[in-house]
């Protein structure tokens, strides 16, 4: 943890950062805890994560899909950020409309409606639930 004195306009405050992950930093200013968005990620710093000794061990992620092959004839579902697939609410072979949810996507900590986008029938579903998915990757074929 490192730990930094600041005098702004006559005022005095103390801030302490205990680790950083990813674009976010973990600190406490003046005692009180915040989560503070770097504008970048920093490239010195090694990102350390805090484990309590009673956390059991987190399982593992699954690994990003690849880009499935579109189906001839067949409306595909990509994704359209990267992120984790949620929830899956439509099965192989069920009728859906245009303005359908078919799945969420979670992204940057928001969950994200994923919709039909046409009328027709699920002819294949690319991913699971839990599944990482890279920006453009297949979701779901509608027929």
């Amino acid at each position: 943890m490192k730990e930094y004195k600041y005098k702004i306009n006559g005022n005095e405050y103390n801030v302490a950062i205990d680790n950083i992950e990813g674009n976010i930093a973990h600190i406490q200013l003046n005692g009180v805890a915040y989560d503070v968005e770097l504008p970048e990620q920093p490239k010195a710093a090694p990102a350390v994560k805090r484990v309590a000794v009673s956390d059991a061990p987190a399982a593992a992620p699954k690994p990003a899909r690849k880009a499935a092959p579109a189906a001839a004839g067949g409306h595909v579902i990509e994704s359209p950020l990267p992120g984790v697939i949620k929830d899956i609410f439509v099965k192989v072979g069920q009728q859906v409309k245009a303005d359908d949810v078919v799945c969420i996507l979670e992204a940057m900590k928001m969950g994200n409606e994923i919709h039909a986008g046409v009328d027709g029938t699920v002819k294949s579903i690319e991913v699971s639930k839990e599944d990482s998915v890279l920006e453009g990757n297949t979701i779901m074929v509608i027929g």
